[in-house]
């Protein structure tokens, strides 16, 4: 129950009746009165139970874009019901238009839409849909809150995807159309056209050219069917914030424009996160709108872990890595310690194996800091940065040593350049 301004009202009218009849019983027998109607009015009021809500399904929805959460309202009693309903969200799922007035005859029905922006990556659920209702005097109201659940998933913003028409045609050039003249390990026969200069004469077809009468060089294509694995690191080195999101959200950024590249390029694409434990896994989805989907579902609830990755476990876990020769991404922050104390001991026989790239995001403030110099703080913090930064080329230089390429670009660059080595490799045969 909660009472309204029209009963402080009509208690604070009292007061004219004290000043008519001034006396203690006065203040008594109003009070009395006051209450009489608010009781009234209570057993007046439809009970808040007549409200009968049924949740419509939420689609997901990029993160920062606009869903609409749908209650259907259905009043089940025998009696007008007036009053207000309130459907409650997490704050971070933005909900805005929650509250809506309430005035249903027996038997009718309506929607209380929510538009929901969230704010945050990931499940964002409802709370509880309050309900009240009021008598015809209009002093008191009848509330209950009850569970209608509901979940909207807020999916990574996948900013770079503007990046991927322009790739897209560049891969056209590569893959079947712009045959490359030298053979590789990623490459597969093509063609016979006759011998230019500039042709590598290692690519002569001699049994061809003995038939033509003249020199004809064999043509190469980028193979299709490769394995890409990308491997996502979950853990606390992930959880630092550069600019108004994570890492983490940077690094699924980097991830879903190649996943949506090679998988278009025809490659075999496989997903892996986790940190101490495999949290999440995508493979065997040939189908590559799909697979895009179900890698961006699949990251949409994954958050950082305070724990340290555990690259044993994760690159070592059943149906991890393929055994045939692949492109190992490894999406993780070139953080010295974590890099030379967990992932090291284990890189050197990954990387006799399969082609490895490390992908790292780099935090432009850390650059910027050692630039400003203007005042003693400054020096010091120039000083701390620079100390930063020769440490993470340590650490790339230990990672360059055993044949690993490292990529430690800022943000918004590492997509692109993410994706330009992955057409680098596939236009020189090497995946």
């Amino acid at each position: 129950m909660s009472l309204t301004g029209r009963t402080a009202v009509l208690a604070a009218l009292g007061a004219v009746v004290l000043l008519i009849h001034p006396a203690l019983a006065t203040v008594f027998w109003w009070l009395f009165v006051v209450a009489v109607l608010v009781g009234i009015d209570l057993w007046l009021a439809p009970p808040t139970g007549s409200l009968v809500p049924q949740r419509l399904p939420v689609r997901p929805v990029r993160l920062g874009e606009t869903s609409t959460s749908t209650l259907v309202l259905r009043n089940a009693g025998s009696r007008t019901l007036r009053g207000a309903v309130r459907d409650a969200w997490q704050p971070s799922a933005g909900a805005r238009g929650e509250r809506m007035r309430l005035r249903l005859a027996a038997g009718e029905q309506t929607r209380l839409d929510v538009a929901l922006t969230p704010t945050r990556r990931g499940d964002r659920r409802a709370d509880r849909m309050t309900v009240r209702t009021g008598g015809p005097l209009g002093l008191a109201l009848r509330q209950r809150s009850v569970q209608v659940p509901a979940t909207i998933r807020a999916l990574p913003a996948f900013p770079s995807r503007r990046h991927l028409p322009s790739r897209l045609a560049q891969l056209r050039q590569i893959d079947g159309r712009s045959a490359v003249r030298v053979r590789g390990q990623g490459t597969e026969f093509d063609s016979l056209r006759d011998y230019v200069d500039g042709d590598d004469v290692r690519s002569i077809d001699w049994r061809a050219t003995a038939r033509r009468q003249h020199p004809v060089v064999r043509t190469w294509q980028p193979e299709r069917d490769r394995r890409v694995v990308i491997v996502l690191d979950t853990s606390r080195t992930s959880a630092g914030r550069i600019g108004d999101s994570t890492r983490l959200d940077a690094g699924m950024d980097a991830a879903l424009l190649l996943t949506a590249l090679a998988s278009r390029a025809g490659d075999r694409v496989g997903f892996l996160a986790g940190d101490r434990t495999v949290r999440a896994r995508v493979a065997g989805i040939s189908d590559r709108a799909e697979l895009l989907h179900t890698v961006i579902n699949t990251m949409a609830p994954l958050e950082p872990a305070l724990v340290e990755a555990n690259w044993r476990t994760l690159l070592g876990a059943p149906g991890g890595l393929p055994k045939q020769r692949s492109l190992i991404v490894l999406v993780t922050p070139l953080e010295p310690a974590a890099i030379q104390e967990g992932l090291l001991p284990v890189l050197a026989s990954i990387a006799a194996r399969h082609r490895v790239v490390v992908a790292s995001v780099a935090d432009p403030g850390v650059r910027a800091m050692a630039t400003r110099r203007d005042t003693p703080e400054q020096v010091y913090d120039a000083a701390a940065a620079e100390r930063t930064e020769l440490l993470r080329q340590d650490t790339r230089t230990a990672l360059e040593r055993l044949g690993v390429t490292v990529l430690d670009e800022e943000p918004e660059s590492l997509p692109v350049a993410l994706v330009d080595h992955y057409l680098l490799l596939k236009s020189r045969g090497l995946l």
